[in-house]
């Protein structure tokens, strides 16, 4: 992982979504692909239906990608690592892993403490972890191992669990181990989960950098912001959001802003975070609408929609793409900028831009993979960072013939359980995700009725478990954990197997996150929404 730091630091793909039907074999895994990225399903759909690319989909539900896929998996939820070192296990003992890349490319002592972990992940090993049937393990991993070139494919099933960096850099060892890093077609594809999330943390959105990831602990970074704004700053890292949570519950946080953002539909363990919003002193909403969030608030800023501002977006394939607005925005709502430096003046400061593309100006002067990015040159078309320099055509296709770093670095990653597992009192997997027909908490797709219509709160079960019940299709079923109960209606499918129920989590009538464990990934501060153990009763 550390010789992708660059693109796996901001969850961005490695490669453009142009050259996807350049890849022999696509994996996907930990993506309801279809579900969550129809845009991005459309796509390999087309590369599989031209007979260019085969698709290998694993995942504990049968995703709708599985219909178009040479092989399909159903794992259990949470043992990603075992099945990728399961993979690489059996590459490396038929020789099929690119010894060229890793010579040329990889760091040997890191090759070599990876070999040696994934000795024992045998696809009978992996079997027992994961359910996969060892054969089919054997399938996936010679029609991957021996592609010329393979693209990988994820989503917030890799990434939402107390492993998720374990998860992300076992994604970065197979492709590795592949040779497939810096080649059109092949890459590790992190496909991000809102319009603009990459264009937010390439922003410096997250609490441990400055733009384009310059580290805030890094003296040289904070000595070039330090006099570029003309103020001190501090080095010290701030605190994810699920952290931040935490300590508002506990009395050590008085005050929270929170914009564009809906924790009382998306948090885990909405019981903690309701808690936590009210014991605060202070609670500031920027949002456009009163969501759920925004009903506890003390202050609702209203702001601008997508369709009303001017700036750019930085999509899931690192393009930056230039924002016009297209209608005027409805009676005191103003543009993010404004909002924000009508508070900075209100503190103090004397901040005076006069439009997005200035500040867009001043963040390309001080981002070094912005720096040669303008309004005139992103144009309709958009540009790929890394942009350096003025005449620099883009990006589309990171790592190619070597890493920023220099040698990229494997990891050894050993298999770690989820944090919470089925036992005799809460015997099934429970894991949660999206539906095509809402999007996100519902804060806009859920005030369209013909979306209501189509699709509202329910959980998916198996047909065995339903039999179990006595239940049938739209009959109640209560779901339990250990942090709460939700009554909604059954799914019946045979795409969900036997022990595991998915619910969307989308409504706040029967809302998921009131299930979910908040257990965080140590490194990451990532909750477990992919993985617990519920009960389910015919309510």
């Amino acid at each position: 992982m550390a010789g992708l730091a660059a693109s796996f630091g901001s969850g961005a793909m490695t490669n453009d979504i142009k050259g996807m039907k350049d890849s022999d074999v696509a994996l996907i895994i930990g993506s309801d692909t279809s579900e969550a990225h129809p845009v991005i399903s459309a796509r390999i759909k087309q590369a599989v239906k031209e007979g260019r690319t085969k698709l290998i989909v694993i995942d504990p539900k049968k995703i709708k990608m599985a219909d178009f896929a040479e092989i399909y998996a159903c794992q259990r939820p949470g043992t990603d690592v075992a099945v990728l070192n399961g993979m690489m296990h059996l590459i490396l003992k038929n020789g099929w892993e690119d010894k060229e890349f890793i010579v040329n490319r990889v760091d040997p002592e890191s090759f070599e403490a990876l070999k040696k972990e994934v000795e024992n992940f045998t696809p009978e090993y992996v079997e027992k972890i994961s359910g996969i049937p060892a054969e089919t393990l054997e399938k996936i991993a010679e029609l991957f191992g021996k592609a010329k070139v393979a693209a990988l494919y994820y989503a917030m099933g890799i990434t939402q669990h107390t492993t998720g960096v374990d998860n992300v850099k076992s994604t970065a060892n197979l492709q590795m181990l592949c040779g497939n890093m810096g080649v059109p077609g092949g890459g590790v594809n992190p496909l991000r989960g809102q319009s603009n999330v990459q264009g937010a943390c390439d922003m410096g959105g997250l609490p441990n950098v400055y733009t384009a990831y310059q580290q805030v602990s890094n003296a040289d970074t904070q000595a070039k912001m330090e006099k570029f704004w003309n103020v001190q700053l501090s080095n010290k890292v701030g605190k994810p959001m699920t952290v931040a949570f935490d300590d508002a519950y506990e009395g050590k946080m008085k005050a929270f802003f929170i914009m564009g953002e809906n924790p009382m539909i998306s948090d885990p363990d909405l019981h903690h975070a309701e808690e936590a919003l009210k014991k605060l002193d202070f609670l500031v909403v920027e949002d456009i609408f009163l969501t759920e969030t925004a009903k506890l608030a003390d202050v609702v800023l209203p702001a601008t929609t997508y369709a009303e501002k001017e700036g750019t977006f930085t999509n899931t394939e690192r393009r930056v793409q230039k924002l016009d607005p297209a209608v005027k925005a409805p009676g005191s709502a103003k543009h993010d900028w404004e909002i924000h430096q009508m508070i900075a003046n209100k503190m103090g400061l004397s901040w005076n831009y006069q439009n997005a593309e200035e500040i867009f100006n001043e963040m390309a002067s001080v981002t070094p993979s912005y720096a040669g990015m303008s309004y005139e040159r992103i144009g309709r078309m958009g540009l790929h960072w890394p942009c350096p320099t003025k005449d620099h055509p883009g990006t589309p296709v990171l790592h190619a013939g070597k890493f920023t770093k220099g040698l990229g670095t494997m990891f050894a990653i050993p298999f770690r359980a989820p944090a919470e597992m089925p036992d005799e009192e809460y015997p099934t997997y429970l894991t949660t995700g999206r539906i095509l027909q809402h999007f996100h908490t519902g804060t806009m797709s859920r005030k369209s009725q013909g979306l209501n219509n189509l699709a509202g709160p329910h959980v998916m079960i198996s047909v065995e478990d339903a039999e179990r019940m006595g239940v049938g299709n739209s009959e109640q079923v209560k779901v339990t954990t250990r942090r709460g109960s939700i009554t909604t209606k059954a799914f019946v499918t045979k795409r969900i197997p036997k022990g595991t129920a998915y619910v969307p989590f989308h409504f706040w009538e029967a809302p998921a996150n009131i299930l979910t464990n908040n257990a965080l990934d140590p490194v990451a501060k990532i909750p477990e929404y992919k993985v617990c153990a519920c009960k389910l009763e015919r309510a």
